[in-house]
């Protein structure tokens, strides 16, 4: 099977991008797999990618910025989507092309817009398979209203997680589409995980609002005054860096909260650590919360929307809190750092548990999905339904029930617990 993936930009890093990039890897071990960048504004990229996949961008920022076309409007990516500014006539141009051209059994586009370009351009000798990174609730109504009409010409339709799939299933009502789970996967440790011993704990990602490190910083603070030996490493960058370091600042933070900056890859960096710490008010999936999981630490995250609740079991292998609660955040976090047998043994259950997002079970949804999309439109066999041949997969690697009981039991032991206190 050829599969060609469109992406953004390649050339950045991002949740989307190294997810591209793991699955894509991955894939090349039985398959022809491709990279399609629509855009380009450095030589090489910054996450590092498998060999065996071959990278092609289409529009090279770096000379083509001030191409005619490119200062006028996009007309085919839809203007409500988030990085409509950044699309341009070149980019519908570059786009419609490579479609035409293309000779992949498979067609994968990695976000809204860039499905809606599958959906309308790709050609019907392809299965075209739209990802969606982020969620249907997250989209404004007027985005919510193109990707209706467009991706009802989709052969399949992938979500992060179980939760997203089912709201696409109610709300967006696309006959004959197939709507499924496949969530990010993350590479098997090189390294030797985490003892539990280290006094660290670690957060990463984009250093955004949405992610609330200035709440985690915050609760960090009380586990600084009583644990003055622990220390919070946070890696990123983005907007907020001057925020939170000022934070930090204001806080007497500056010998226990540290401010990291990038790191790739991160798997040496969380192996340094004992837990992992996420405050986010939204999380399509969680990214860091499988690699820090992966990597031995438990995980204490706020159950935002959808992603944590799918991926910790609260009280086996992480904690969940309240979104935007400070307290239960601080309380969680020295539940943790108090206790050296059970952070020991929730990391442990952390690695066991998040093998499901290994790519191996990943890539086995993603192949099986793909080769029920190609079968239904040779006319090999009908079109499968969302538990069919997918959900005998989803079983016997660990996921499906097991997936949303755990957000479902979690959820549960919460409400238990207000209605106690």
């Amino acid at each position: 099977m050829k599969i060609s993936f469109l992406l953004h930009n390649a050339y950045g890093i991002g949740g989307t991008i190294s997810t591209t990039f793991n699955l894509a890897g991955a894939l090349a071990d039985r398959h022809d797999v491709e990279i399609v960048s629509v855009m380009r504004h450095r030589e090489r990229p910054e996450i590092a990618l498998d060999p065996r996949v071959a990278l092609r961008p289409l529009v090279d920022l770096r000379t083509e910025r001030d191409h005619p076309l490119h200062r006028r409007p996009a007309t085919v990516f839809p203007a409500a989507e988030y990085r409509y500014r950044q699309y341009s006539e070149l980019t519908d141009a570059r786009i419609a092309e490579s479609l035409a051209a293309s000779d992949a059994d498979v067609l994968v586009g990695t976000r809204p817009g860039l499905n809606v370009h599958l959906a309308l351009q790709g050609p019907q000798r392809s299965v075209r398979v739209g990802q969606e990174h982020l969620t249907l609730d997250n989209h404004p109504p007027r985005l919510r209203t193109a990707l209706r009409r467009a991706y009802r010409r989709l052969d399949v339709l992938t979500t992060v997680t179980e939760a997203d799939a089912a709201a696409y299933r109610r709300k967006m009502r696309l006959p004959g589409v197939r709507v499924a789970a496949l969530p990010n996967s993350v590479p098997d440790p090189a390294l030797p995980v985490a003892d539990g011993s280290a006094k660290v704990v670690v957060a990463a990602g984009r250093l955004v609002p949405v992610k609330r490190y200035d709440l985690l910083i915050e609760a960090f603070a009380r586990v600084a005054a009583e644990h003055p030996d622990w220390q919070l490493r946070v890696y990123g960058k983005g907007q907020e860096l001057p925020r939170l370091r000022q934070l930090v600042e204001d806080l007497g933070l500056v010998d226990n909260v540290r401010l990291m900056g990038v790191a790739a890859p991160m798997e040496a960096e969380w192996v340094k650590g004992s837990i992992g710490a996420a405050a986010s008010d939204f999380e399509p999936f969680g990214m860091t919360l499988v690699e820090a999981m992966r990597c031995g630490l438990p995980v204490v995250s706020t159950d935002c929307p959808y992603g944590p609740g799918e991926i910790i079991q609260d009280g086996a292998d992480g904690l969940l809190v309240p979104v935007g609660d400070r307290e239960a955040l601080t309380a969680a976090l020295l539940e943790l750092v108090g206790d050296d047998e059970r952070r020991r043994r929730m990391g442990r259950t952390a690695v066991e548990n998040a093998r499901r997002f290994a790519p191996g079970p990943v890539v086995a949804r993603a192949e099986l999905l793909f080769e029920e999309a190609l079968a239904a439109r040779r006319g090999d066999g009908p079109r499968a339904a969302d538990g069919g041949g997918l959900g005998r997969v989803l079983v016997s690697q660990g996921f499906a029930v097991r997936d949303v009981a755990y957000g479902a039991a979690g959820r549960a032991r919460r409400m238990l617990r207000k209605a106690r206190g």
